[in-house]
C-alpha cells in the first residue's frame, strides 16, 4: 500500500477546451447542436475536436468540405487505422463526420453524404472494467487520509466514492449536484427520501435511491462543508469553495484507490459499472438496472449480463467438482466427499467408524 508522507493537494489540472474550429460552415453546425439540439456540452467539445481533424484531412487533400467525396472518407478511414486507431475510435469520428454532412444536405449545401456507407473496421467489444464486491467495499471504506492528511478531503473523497458507487451516477451528475433543490439545481439529494434527483443524458432526469452508508458520510460532509463554502451552491467543492471539475474527481479518485491498496487505478465509471454488475448478480433484474442508470435502450444494459455471467462462471469453477481439472494432469478434480451420517460398509464390517483421508 503506498504511503503519503504529506497530504495530497487538493489541485487538478483542468481539461483545456478545444480551438475554435475556423471554417463557418462549422461554426454554424456547432452553434446548431448546441442551441436547437442540445447535446451537452462535453459533447459538442468532442464534435468540434473531430470536424478540426475533418478541416485538417480536406486542407491536405486540397479539398473543401463541401467537396469531400466519399473516396476521400474512406482514405482517411484507412489512415487512422493505419495509424493506430481504434475501431472504436474511428467510428466515433464517423459519426461526427456523418451527422455534420447530414446537417448540410438538410441546408442544401451539398449533393450526398460522403460519409455514407463508410464504416469503421470491426473492433473487439471489450466488457466494463468493474471492481470486485470486496474490492468495492475496500475504495469505499478507506478513511486513512483522514489521519494522515487533511480530514476534510477524506471526508468529501470518501462521500464522492460512497455516491458514486452506491448510486451508480454518471461523473457528470455527481458534479452537477447541488445542496438544496431549487428551479436552478441540475440534481440534489434529499436526505429525508434517501434520494438523489440528477440531470442524465439528454437532459432526461431520474431519481436513484442513497443507501445508509451514503447518507450517513454525506451529513457528515454537509456539517463540514461550511468551513470552505461561499456563495456556490455545489454540493462538492474545493478548498476555494468552488464547484468540482471532472479532472479534479479522477485525479483525487484514482489517488484514493492506489492509497487504499487497489492493484488498478480506479476512474468513476469503473464504480457505475461495479454497481451495475453488483446489483444485477444480486437481483438478477436487467430492467431495474436499466431504471437504476438512466440507460434509454435496454441494450445498453445488456452488457452486463456477460459482466454476470463471468461471476457465475468463477462461482461454478471455484464450486463444481467437474469444473476444472488438476494442475497439470488434465484430470477432472475429484468429487467432494458427502457426508451421509453412515460409516461405509467396510467400515462398518470392521466394526469401526470410516478414517477419511487428509
Amino acid at each position: 500500500m503506498a504511503q503519503a508522507s504529506s497530504p495530497a493537494p487538493d489541485i487538478a489540472p483542468e481539461a483545456g477546451g478545444p480551438v475554435p474550429p475556423s471554417h463557418p460552415l462549422v461554426e454554424r453546425y456547432l452553434e446548431h447542436v448546441r442551441v436547437e439540439k442540445r447535446l451537452a456540452s462535453r459533447t459538442v467539445e468532442l464534435y468540434a475536436l473531430d470536424l478540426q481533424k475533418l478541416e485538417a484531412n480536406a486542407g491536405q487533400a486540397g479539398v473543401a468540405l463541401t467537396e469531400v467525396q466519399n473516396i476521400h472518407m474512406r482514405r482517411w478511414v484507412a489512415q487512422m487505422h493505419g495509424a493506430g486507431r481504434s475501431g472504436r475510435g474511428i467510428a466515433l469520428i464517423l459519426s461526427g463526420w456523418r451527422g455534420f454532412y447530414t446537417w448540410l444536405g438538410r441546408e442544401g449545401l451539398i449533393k450526398g453524404n460522403p460519409v455514407q456507407d463508410v464504416r469503421a473496421p470491426k473492433a473487439a467489444k471489450p466488457l466494463p472494467k468493474a471492481l470486485s464486491v470486496d474490492e468495492a467495499v475496500q475504495l469505499a471504506a478507506y478513511n486513512a487520509d483522514a489521519a494522515e492528511g487533511d480530514p476534510m478531503l477524506a471526508l468529501r473523497d470518501q462521500c464522492i466514492t460512497e455516491l458514486l458507487y452506491g448510486c451508480g451516477l454518471r461523473i457528470a451528475e455527481l458534479v452537477g449536484l447541488d445542496v438544496r433543490a431549487s428551479a436552478q439545481a441540475r440534481g440534489w439529494i434529499d436526505l429525508d427520501a434517501a434520494e438523489a434527483h440528477v440531470l442524465g443524458k439528454g437532459s432526461k432526469r431520474r431519481s436513484v435511491p442513497v443507501g445508509n452508508a451514503a447518507l450517513q458520510v454525506l451529513r457528515q460532509w454537509l456539517a463540514a462543508r461550511n468551513g470552505w463554502a461561499r456563495e456556490d451552491h455545489a454540493l462538492f467543492i474545493n478548498q476555494r469553495g468552488t464547484r468540482l471539475t471532472p479532472q479534479h474527481i479522477r485525479v483525487r479518485l484514482k489517488q484514493r484507490s492506489l492509497k487504499a491498496g487497489l492493484a488498478t487505478p480506479v476512474h468513476p465509471h469503473m464504480l457505475r459499472h461495479s454497481f451495475a454488475s453488483h446489483v444485477l448478480q444480486s437481483s438478477g433484474d436487467l430492467r431495474a438496472v436499466q431504471e437504476l442508470l438512466g440507460h434509454a435502450n435496454i441494450t445498453t444494459t445488456q452488457v452486463y449480463t456477460r459482466l454476470d455471467f463471468q461471476h457465475l462462471a468463477k462461482v461454478y469453477d471455484a464450486a463444481h467438482p467437474r469444473a476444472v481439472s488438476k494442475a497439470g494432469t488434465g484430470m477432472p478434480a475429484p468429487a467432494l466427499p458427502v457426508d451421509t451420517g453412515q460409516a461405509p460398509k467396510a467400515a462398518q464390517k470392521a466394526g469401526g467408524p470410516a478414517k477419511g483421508k487428509a
